[in-house]
């Protein structure tokens, strides 16, 4: 793998992650500068993408440099049936960083194998999202005032979904309590509930959306139950609508409470919470703009 490749959030040390998110604060104060002159980067986005894909071509933008790249695979030759060795062996030729989405797991660690260029994973099926989880780590840093010794819940699609898992997985260099609350149908796997045992971080498990599991939380990460993993339609439909977050449910929650979300959100956070000041996703999706600009630098080595 090239040595700049981000695939995992594992990828990074504490050290890196902390250096990440100090030079995502001096990206927020000055988000437009030129140390991408000069540079091209490839999005290559095999699964569709709102948030992401436009904020990491927002990130190449304002730091002067250009994009190419699809947002549609099916305008790709991948529609055609070429490999995805051949699609990222030729992009590599053009493109100075590849920033890919698949919805393969694994794909994104084949793709940093095969290129000669650095490759950063924007999500690769139900396994990692690393730069969602740089953000959620800048956004809990900038509203907590500190990583270590948070009880962060999270809540829906624990299975299946990659942010909560790349999450857990940098969160366990800080010491973090965690509650899952999910169907028994979306429960967090095992082999992160195995993690946490390894690095001696406390948690609960429970299937009750309620009061106390809001009252407790520092951080309430909510996801969307994703209809496009599930084989099974009437599984999904089983589950697709088992919590939503009502303002009115935050009455009694700790003043320093913020909720975030990777979006897209459907019915998980009704809209009446939006006003509350303790609803945090949108100024958490902005987030990712800067630390975005400070992974692509960092992973071209210009920071």
């Amino acid at each position: 793998m090239s040595t700049k490749s981000i695939v995992s959030i594992t990828d990074y040390s504490k050290d890196q992650i902390l250096s990440i998110l100090d030079h995502a604060a001096t990206f927020e104060a000055n988000p437009n500068q030129n140390i991408l002159n000069g540079k091209v980067a490839a999005t290559l986005f095999f699964e569709p993408s709102t948030r992401t894909r436009l904020s990491f071509e927002t990130a190449v933008n304002r730091l002067g440099g250009k994009v190419i790249g699809f947002s549609d695979a099916s305008t790709s030759s991948s529609s055609k049936g070429e490999t995805l060795n051949d699609t990222i062996r030729m992009v590599a030729n053009y493109a100075d960083i590849i920033i890919m989405r698949h919805f393969l797991e694994g794909a994104a660690r084949y793709a940093s194998e095969v290129s000669t260029v650095p490759v950063i994973n924007a999500g690769d099926g139900s396994n990692q999202h690393p730069t969602q989880t740089m953000l959620d780590l800048y956004s809990i840093q900038k509203t907590q005032g500190r990583l270590d010794n948070l009880k962060i819940t999270m809540v829906g699609d624990l299975k299946y979904g990659r942010t909560v898992h790349s999450l857990l997985m940098a969160m366990s260099h800080f010491s973090p309590t965690f509650c899952f609350v999910a169907p028994d149908e979306l429960k967090m796997p095992e082999e992160y509930k195995i993690l946490c045992d390894k690095h001696h971080i406390n948690y609960t498990e429970q299937t009750e959306f309620d009061a106390d599991v809001i009252n407790q939380a520092d951080i309430l990460y909510m996801t969307r139950v994703q209809k496009e993993r599930f084989t099974d339609a009437m599984e999904y439909e089983k589950v697709k609508n088992v919590y939503t977050l009502h303002n009115r449910m935050l009455d009694n929650s700790k003043k320093n409470l913020r909720i975030l979300h990777p979006l897209p959100r459907v019915n998980e956070i009704d809209m009446d919470v939006d006003s509350n000041p303790k609803a945090y996703y949108f100024d958490q999706a902005r987030n990712g703009l800067y630390v975005r600009q400070a992974i692509i630098s960092n992973a071209l080595g210009l920071i």
